[in-house]
């Protein structure tokens, strides 16, 4: 699964996320307080995420991919061979276990949309060792309906170039500096080959470092029988692959925390990465061609300042917790992977 953080780096996290959160209320469009419901899922995403750091990346990416399809409704929750959960661009999604998980402590009561705003909002506090907070409201309710096609229809795939990715959050009423800060989640979690295969073999459309595409290539064909699967994970940030690996890439980890205590740790090293151009997302690499320059100078800033990708980055998630369902019927679902 995703690279795990070390025992020190995960305790150090969950006593942020437990301290600092402590008795925050968390806002309802009625005005009052939901402060019980709030604190039983950061207690169930902190412990999942000392159970497994994959979780913390997995409730983030949960986050985009519900909320950018018709709005923030749950509908990504929903099983079923058509369900956006089958979508080609949702491939590897997961963190469903502890939306169940939380559903089933906060009672029928709580929506399920919800319960994605707020797991993802804990799990960027978390992951980021408490540098990456912001506010969310409560009050949201249940779509009831959830397709494959309509998820692959606006996701924007790792295959995008700089013009469709740009027209692509657009749409959805964020900016080019936006979309580079969000990018950044990019920091944490885990890829699997099949989305960055287009890399490998056509460095000419997606140019790739040589010794970057090689210790990539190597290292695939070493995870296919390590992990028993064709299309094995790869850690999104070469951060955090092993010292050998980043050295035979030529990577320049000059104000990276590369010890094994930051593995894992939502940071701005992804555009130290980016910028040397050692990402896996054709996605990613097109950051650098935005002709307007804008794409490549926010890299540059959020690089030099990861106080300001810390703001921006809290910014852009709460305004992404805020985009409306699509749709005329809702309800409260009883049971998140299945309607009423």
């Amino acid at each position: 699964m995703a690279t795990k953080l070390s025992t020190r780096a995960i305790l150090l996290s969950l006593f942020l996320g437990l301290a600092v959160f402590a008795g925050k209320p968390v806002a309802t469009h009625g005005g009052g307080t939901k402060d019980a419901v709030a604190d039983n899922v950061r207690k169930i995403v902190a412990t999942a995420i000392q159970d497994n750091p994959g979780v913390g990346p997995a409730l983030i990416r949960l986050l985009f991919h519900d909320c950018w399809v018709q709005g923030c409704d749950g509908s990504v929750l929903l099983d079923g061979s058509k369900t956006e959960k089958a979508a080609k661009n949702n491939i590897g999604l997961d963190g469903f276990a502890v939306i169940d998980e939380i559903k089933a402590k906060v009672g029928e009561d709580v929506s399920c949309a919800d319960i994605v705003i707020l797991a993802a909002r804990d799990a960027t506090f978390i992951v980021s060792r408490g540098k990456i907070d912001y506010n969310v409201t409560m009050g949201r309710m249940d779509g009831v309906k959830s397709s494959a096609a309509a998820a692959d229809a606006v996701l924007p795939p790792s295959t995008f170039n700089i013009t469709q990715l740009k027209a692509n959050f657009a749409a959805k009423g964020f900016n080019t500096r936006e979309l580079v800060a969000l990018s950044g989640a990019h920091a944490v979690g885990v890829a699997h080959r099949s989305s960055f295969q287009d890399r490998l073999d056509n460095a000419t459309a997606t140019p790739i470092v040589p010794k970057y595409s090689k210790a990539l290539t190597d290292d695939v064909e070493k995870q296919k029988k390590l992990q028993g699967t064709q299309d094995p994970i790869e850690p999104n940030n070469i951060r955090d692959k092993e010292l050998a690996f980043r050295n035979a890439s030529g990577y320049d980890d000059t104000g990276v925390d590369t010890s094994k205590a930051a593995r894992g740790v939502l940071d701005n090293s992804y555009y130290h990465a980016n910028l040397q151009n050692k990402v896996l997302f054709r996605s990613d690499w097109e950051l650098r061609n935005d002709t307007t320059g804008v794409a490549g100078g926010v890299m540059a800033t959020f690089e030099a300042n990861a106080n300001k990708w810390f703001l921006q980055f809290g910014n852009a998630m709460a305004k992404l917790s805020k985009l409306p369902a699509d749709g005329t019927r809702f309800e409260i679902r009883k049971n998140c992977r299945k309607n009423n």
